[in-house]
């Protein structure tokens, strides 16, 4: 996330704590300050904020970093967007951090960490997707004390529906399988869930068994939530906003051509771009972070993200630059 840090060092709050879970070790994150409790913004924060949360706690590691409707939403402040940590600090404190600030943030977007020695660490259904991007990549899922991938046996339309909510990446765009090794997973996949759809969380669904990560394909998803067209009231005309990093934000126009607009359409199942619209004021100025610029795309490619550019948050933009897109079609879902 590209925000600039206003402090190096910050050490100003009292105390932290996580609330709302299922013991001390899992929950909402809050912090004090002074003598005022607060929680912290979903904005910036990654799994190595969250492992030196649970060290600091003595809750062992960070299992998964979750969004509000896990814990439920809280009250009070909205602390610091930004915790900038290595991974080597001891403490929350010793992380370099951006103001304090509710810039962006709702209680809507209040993070909430599982930690390994919780007992939620222990139940079936916390789940990632795999690589860089938030919302799309091979579906993996903490059970028994290791991620494992998922088999693309059994599943369907109606799981993977259940996976993008719980990942805060609105509906599936597709799902499909992948043949995919890494010495980092275990050798054991899973397969067999059964969910019913209106489920929050992968967890909540039918029980899963595990066999070799050989015997099949494995699970990959892609949630429309990753990209989005808005202010034109349909899903295939709009301001170009994308996913990153527990918020949405926008595409600065700069470089922006016509076989960049028709990788978005594709992406999004919308046809073929109609305009090489630049002109902001058809969609209007967005708000919150401008996520990329300067977007080279050959024209062939199936997502935004195999396109080159500086990356996440390298810009020197305003909202009035942000991009907008036409696409010839309608939003479909392709399983």
């Amino acid at each position: 996330c590209f925000i600039y840090i206003l402090s190096l060092l910050y050490s100003g709050y009292t105390d932290l704590r996580l609330e709302n879970g299922s013991d001390s070790c899992s929950g909402r994150v809050e912090l004090q300050f002074l003598n005022e409790w607060g929680t912290v913004c979903d904005a910036c924060w990654d799994m190595r904020a969250a492992s030196i949360l649970c060290k600091q706690l003595n809750c062992g590691i960070a299992v998964s970093v979750v969004g509000s409707d896990w814990f439920g939403e809280g009250s009070g402040e909205i602390w610091a967007d930004v915790f900038d940590c290595d991974g080597n600090e001891t403490k929350l404190s010793e992380c370099s951090i951006s103001s304090w600030s509710r810039a962006e943030c709702s209680h809507s977007r209040d993070v909430g960490v599982v930690c390994s020695n919780s007992s939620l660490a222990r139940h079936d259904g916390l789940v990632r997707l795999s690589g860089e991007r938030q919302c799309e990549g091979e579906v993996e899922v903490f059970i028994y004390q290791v991620w494992r991938r998922v088999l693309l046996d059994s599943w369907s339309l109606t799981e993977s529906s259940v996976v993008c909510r719980q990942l805060g990446c609105g509906s599936v765009l597709n799902f499909y399988g992948s043949s995919s090794s890494s010495p980092e997973h275990s050798h054991e996949c899973v397969t067999g869930f059964q969910c019913s759809g209106s489920e929050a969380h992968l967890g909540n669904c039918s029980s899963p068994q595990t066999l070799n990560c050989s015997s099949t394909q494995q699970l990959s998803i892609t949630c429309r939530g990753s990209i989005r067209l808005m202010g034109s009231g349909g899903g295939c005309a709009g301001r170009l906003e994308v996913f990153h990093s527990g918020s949405w934000g926008t595409v600065c126009d700069d470089s922006w051509d016509i076989k960049d607009a028709h990788v978005v359409c594709r992406q999004l199942q919308c046809g073929v771009a109609l305009s090489n619209q630049q002109v902001p004021a058809w969609f209007g100025p967005g708000s919150g972070p401008i996520w990329l610029d300067e977007v080279e795309c050959e024209g062939n490619e199936t997502s935004l993200w195999s396109c080159s550019s500086p990356g996440w948050g390298k810009h020197d933009c305003q909202h009035k630059e942000d991009v907008g897109v036409m696409c010839s079609g309608k939003q479909q879902t392709i399983i």
